[in-house]
C-alpha cells in the first residue's frame, strides 16, 4: 500500500517541514514554502524506470578525456552561447516567455542538426502541428523522430530502443511519471521527471534539451534545484512587438556565460545575426548631433553601441537626469566626473 503525507517543501533549498513557515531555517528565503503530497511505495520505482546502473569507481587515468568531442548543433549563434556546441551526455534547460519561440528555435536546430538522430518529444502540440511547423520552416530530416506524449515511462521506453543522440522534451512541465501522484506539472512531478532524465541521460551518454515555462516573475517554473540539477541554463529573451531575440546563457558548466546569440524572427523562422552592430547602429551613415558610436565587447565578441543624447533646458531650477537601457546612477557618476575632472557642464 502507498503512504501519502502532506509536506511543504521549500522552493529555493528543497528542504521539508511537516507545517508551513514563513521563513526557511535552511536558506533564509521567505516565502518559499510550497504544499505538495509525498507518496511512499514499498521498493524503487524510479530505478526500475531507468534500469540498475552497471558504472564503478574508476580512477581519474582510467577515464577518457572527451573535452574536445563536442556536437555541432549547425547553429553558429547556439554553438557560441554553449561554448561551442552539445557535450555529450550534457543536460540544457531553455527557458523563456510564452510566444517568444522557444519551441521554433528547437525545432530548427532539430531539424537542420548535425549531431545525429534526435527524439524530439513534444507534450504540447499533436505530431499533425508539428508537421505543420517543419512545413513554414521548409525543412525536413529523416534523422529526426517526432513522438507526442506526456508519459515518463513512455518516454523513456522509446529512447532505450532509439537510444538517440539527442533528446529533445517540450516542455518539462507536461510530463508526468506514475511514481508521483499528482498533476502534470507539480513541483514534485517536474523535480521526479527531470532527476529520472538526467540519470538516463548520464548512465548512456545522451545529450538532453528541456524546455521550461518561466512565471510572471521571469524566474523558470518549477522548483529551484531544477537549476542546479541540469549543465545549462539558457534564457531566450525579446520583446513580442520586436523581431530580434537573445539567447543568453545564465549558467553554463563547460564554457562560458558571457556569451550572447542574436536572431531575428521572421516568418521562415529564426536567422542568426551575425553582426549585431547591424540593430544597434540606425545612423550611422549620416552626422548628426548628439549621437556617438561606442565599442563594448559581450564575451569575446566586440559590439558597436549608438548612444543618443537630448539636453533640453529645464522649466524648474533642479534639472532632471534620465537614462534609458543604462543605469541611471551609473550615468550620474560619469556626469559627475566629467564635470568635476574634465570641465564639461
Amino acid at each position: 500500500m502507498a503512504k501519502t503525507k502532506t509536506v511543504y517543501v521549500c522552493q529555493n533549498c528543497g528542504a521539508k517541514e511537516s507545517k508551513w513557515v514563513g521563513k526557511c531555517s535552511t536558506c533564509g528565503e521567505w516565502n518559499s514554502f510550497v504544499e505538495e503530497v509525498e507518496v511512499s511505495t514499498k521498493g524503487n520505482r524510479v530505478a526500475s524506470i531507468v534500469g540498475a546502473s552497471s558504472s564503478r569507481p574508476l580512477k581519474l587515468s582510467e577515464v577518457k578525456a572527451n573535452a574536445d568531442e563536442r556536437m555541432d548543433t549547425g547553429d553558429g549563434e547556439l554553438n557560441r552561447v554553449l561554448g561551442g556546441g552539445i557535450v555529450p551526455g550534457s543536460m540544457i534547460l531553455l527557458g523563456g516567455e510564452p510566444g517568444i519561440g522557444k519551441s521554433t528555435l528547437v525545432l530548427q536546430f532539430a531539424l537542420h542538426n548535425r549531431c545525429g538522430k534526435v527524439l524530439y518529444v513534444s507534450g504540447e502540440e499533436s505530431i499533425s502541428q508539428i508537421k505543420m511547423r517543419a512545413q513554414r520552416l521548409g525543412t525536413e530530416n529523416d534523422e529526426c523522430l517526432f513522438l507526442s506524449g506526456n508519459s515518463l515511462e513512455m518516454v523513456l521506453q522509446h529512447a532505450r530502443a532509439i537510444l538517440p543522440d539527442l533528446l529533445i522534451i517540450d516542455s518539462i512541465q507536461t510530463l508526468a511519471t506514475e511514481a508521483v501522484d499528482s498533476i502534470p506539472g507539480s513541483l514534485s512531478q517536474i523535480r521526479e521527471c527531470t532527476n529520472t532524465l538526467l540519470r538516463f541521460s548520464k548512465e548512456n551518454t545522451i545529450s538532453t534539451i528541456l524546455i521550461g515555462h518561466i512565471t510572471k516573475d521571469g524566474q523558470l517554473a518549477g522548483p529551484k534545484i531544477l537549476e542546479h540539477m541540469v549543465d545549462t541554463v539558457l534564457q531566450f529573451e525579446g520583446d513580442q512587438q520586436y523581431m530580434y531575440r537573445i539567447l543568453r546563457s545564465m549558467k553554463n558548466r563547460f564554457g562560458s556565460t558571457s556569451e550572447i546569440g542574436i536572431y531575428e524572427m521572421l516568418q521562415s523562422g529564426l536567422r542568426q545575426v551575425t553582426n549585431p552592430s547591424e540593430l544597434l547602429l540606425s545612423n550611422h551613415d549620416q552626422e548628426l548631433s548628439g549621437i556617438a558610436v561606442s565599442a563594448t565587447v559581450e564575451g569575446v565578441r566586440p559590439i558597436l553601441l549608438e548612444v543618443q543624447s537630448l539636453v533640453s533646458t529645464a522649466a524648474y531650477g533642479v534639472p532632471q537626469r534620465s537614462a534609458t537601457g543604462f543605469d541611471s546612477r551609473r550615468l550620474n557618476m560619469l556626469l559627475a566626473v566629467l564635470e568635476k575632472r574634465v570641465g564639461f557642464k
